[in-house]
């Protein structure tokens, strides 16, 4: 079994090993839960011009992040059933509008 790597380090990795992605777009806004509060990688992020948005800290400023999470959730929770829609024509499945496949 592979050690597992801190969700925190691999953002981190994927970033350094992907030059080109931060190049692409400026002030990248990255949404993130409270895992996220560490000072490593909150400097890590400032130095390379990337805003991180999580929930707001009885000691930090607050940040906003209760009506984002909830436009985030209800944009997945809508385009779930079209996508399942879409998946099924594209492989032939005899039921279009089925979402059992993806229930586990």
């Amino acid at each position: 079994m592979e050690p597992k790597i801190d969700e925190r380090q691999a953002l981190m990795a994927v970033l350094d090993q992907d030059r080109g992605l931060l190049h692409e777009r400026p002030g990248l806004l990255i949404l993130a839960d409270k895992g996220y509060l560490s000072r490593e990688p909150d400097t890590y992020l400032t130095d390379r011009g990337v805003r991180l948005l999580r929930p707001s800290y009885r000691n930090r400023t607050p940040h906003p992040l209760k009506p984002v999470r909830q436009l985030v959730q209800s944009v997945n929770a809508t385009l779930n059933l079209p996508a399942a829609i879409w998946h099924n024509r594209a492989t032939g499945q005899p039921t279009t509008r089925s979402l059992i496949a993806y229930g586990h």
